[in-house]
């Protein structure tokens, strides 16, 4: 896989796994469904962290496979933790700043 092929690989998955919370009602994307459909902010945010961490995994061992992976400091760690928040932003608005119709 090329260098570029992994940047966007990388990007795709932080988008789609930035938005996963708020897009189902099942913990961690497959477990069971939250009790009367309705999973608390404080779960969503749980998963947001626990899926930004997946990513990050998955950065590094693509990182890893390209080459000697270089040591980061906290401000790399402080921007893309805000850029993934960023990127959790349209779901976050359908969940909750969107009418949805009653079930």
């Amino acid at each position: 896989m090329t260098q570029t092929a992994s940047i966007w690989l990388i990007i795709l998955a932080a988008l789609v796994a930035a938005n996963l919370p708020f897009m189902n009602e099942r913990w961690l994307v497959a477990g069971p469904v939250a009790p009367a459909h309705r999973k608390p902010l404080w779960g969503r945010l749980a998963e947001l962290v626990l899926l930004y961490f997946v990513v990050g995994g998955l950065a590094l061992l693509l990182e890893r496979r390209a080459g000697q992976i270089y040591p980061q400091g906290w401000e790399f760690y402080a921007i893309t933790a805000t850029l993934f928040l960023t990127l959790a932003f349209p779901g976050f608005v359908w969940r909750y700043l969107t009418k949805h119709r009653s079930r």
